[in-house]
């Protein structure tokens, strides 16, 4: 079976559904596409042959048996190594979980086995969700697959350069400041941030409990709307999961566009985007003229504070949150002379970058910097979220280059962490305010996939995707990089 059967979750569900193909022959073919690239690539840092093939085969019984078949019947799909699936290594690309097997299933990751996704192994990402460029990997960068000498974005790295080489058409990341959206634009793919509550945490190990989402990546609209359809939902585990009705995101294919009121976001001269993104980003408000929108241009004041506010917010929570990564319940431990000194080399198995944000995080989360630096930061974030509901007076959705720049080269950026921040700075905003944004993509310069952010009212997914549809349809196709 040929590699761009791998192209469409679609394309397997409908092939398994009429009996085309089974999931066991659909599975051997990503495994086997995964084992011949994932040397060069490093998408994947745990393949489970033995557990996928049982779940295809099982699929397969069912179908033989008369049984109905879940939405996403047989389609392969890989799992950002954040997020525990039961018997897998859960390692969040760190030293300091080296070895541990999750014990149970994400609560979205169970809500895809009764889909009837085939889990085929985990994915690498920045260490413990904290990098846009997969680079800070303990376990070694993933790379582009449109050009090996670039990052893939992060930090669902692993993810975004599973779909782009067509290793399998869905993958799950999670999204704190843009970690689905941004290598979902380096990539060539679709990914989207949900509404913060519209998909459960319960299975996610937490960077920063205000902001983290699990986010649907695919191929294609289509694959990324049959996912999030699958993933969505209220769960009593997680407090914070909202209780809303999940719209039907497929009906969106052919929904009417004319008169739909696109916000374009007026960009400071100091994050403006780069020539190429710039031009493809023009093309692209040229394209949703033509279907039929209305561009207005909008203006969210309280922005230039967005970098910032993240920066000292997301690091603060996550501070916390890694204080239980001490060596005495979870992973290995560095044995010393008394208890301080093995935790603190225990401690020391953590990266650079995760280091410098808990030294951050504990700075400003401190008795004499909380009032300076954090509270500062949270009422310059509800200022954002103020300005974006303002902004949704005047317009249904909101259009953005997804990253100012295409992918960069590997090492250009990591020695200077502001300028590794600013990859995020068109993403950030959404997150900060807990509202849906998705990324698709718009096309190329340098050779290189730009992407298209739209950004949503809260729990307004469905109307991203109508738009996400219709201009999907209308661009001109990305070709799939050639990975032999």
């Amino acid at each position: 079976m040929s590699a761009a059967f791998l192209d469409s979750a679609q394309a397997i569900c409908q092939a398994v559904e009429r009996g085309e193909a089974s999931a066991l022959e659909i599975t051997q073919s990503a495994l086997e596409r995964i084992e011949a690239l994932n040397a060069r690539l490093r998408a994947f840092l745990h393949i489970d042959r033995e557990q996928a093939i049982a779940q295809a085969s099982a699929i397969d019984r069912a179908k033989k048996r008369g049984e109905a078949l879940g939405p996403l019947c047989g389609v392969p799909i890989a799992i950002k190594d954040n997020i525990c699936v039961r018997g897998m290594p859960t390692t969040c690309a760190s030293r300091v979980l080296e070895g541990w097997v999750a014990p149970y299933d994400a609560t979205a990751v169970q809500k895809l086995r009764k889909a009837g996704a085939v889990i085929v192994g985990k994915t690498n990402m920045d260490e413990f969700a904290m990098g846009s460029s997969n680079e800070y990997s303990a376990f070694g960068v993933a790379l582009n697959p449109w050009d090996l000498s670039r990052v893939p974005g992060g930090s669902s790295g692993g993810s975004a350069a599973a779909l782009a080489a067509r290793m399998t058409p869905l993958a799950l990341g999670s999204d704190t400041g843009g970690s689905v959206r941004q290598p979902a634009a380096f990539c060539g793919v679709v990914g989207l941030k949900p509404t913060y509550g519209r998909v459960s945490r319960y299975g996610l190990v937490a960077f920063a409990s205000s902001l983290d989402q699990i986010g649907p990546m695919a191929t294609d609209v289509d694959g990324c709307a049959r996912l999030a359809q699958a993933i969505f939902g209220m769960d009593p585990r997680d407090a914070t999961s909202a209780d809303r009705p999940i719209p039907n995101l497929l009906k969106e294919k052919d929904a009417p566009l004319s008169g739909l009121r696109v916000g374009v976001l007026r960009l400071r001269a100091e994050v403006a985007p780069e020539p190429g993104v710039e031009a493809c980003f023009a093309q692209a408000l040229r394209i949703l003229e033509d279907l039929g929108c209305i561009l207005i241009e909008v203006e969210l004041p309280s922005l230039e504070y967005a970098l910032a506010a993240y920066y000292i917010l997301a690091p603060a929570e996550c501070s916390s949150n890694l204080a239980r990564f001490d060596g005495m319940r979870y992973g290995p431990r560095v044995e010393s002379e008394n208890l301080f000194r093995t935790y603190c080399q225990t401690r020391a198995l953590f990266g650079k970058e995760v280091r410098r944000r808990i030294v951050l995080g504990t700075y400003v989360l401190s008795a004499g910097y909380y009032e300076a630096y954090y509270a500062k930061a949270q009422r310059a974030r509800t200022r954002i979220v103020h300005d974006f509901a303002k902004a949704f007076e005047k317009v249904d959705l909101i259009a953005s280059p997804t990253a100012p720049t295409v992918a960069f080269p590997i090492g250009s950026r990591t020695e200077d962490p502001v300028a590794m921040y600013l990859s995020d700075v068109y993403t950030l905003p959404a997150s900060l305010a807990g509202l849906p944004a998705i990324s698709i993509p718009a096309g190329l310069s340098q050779g290189m996939p730009v992407g298209l952010e739209l950004t949503g009212r809260p729990f307004e997914e469905g109307l991203l995707f109508r738009l996400a549809f219709a201009f999907e349809k209308a661009r001109p196709p990305l070709s799939p990089p050639l990975v032999a």
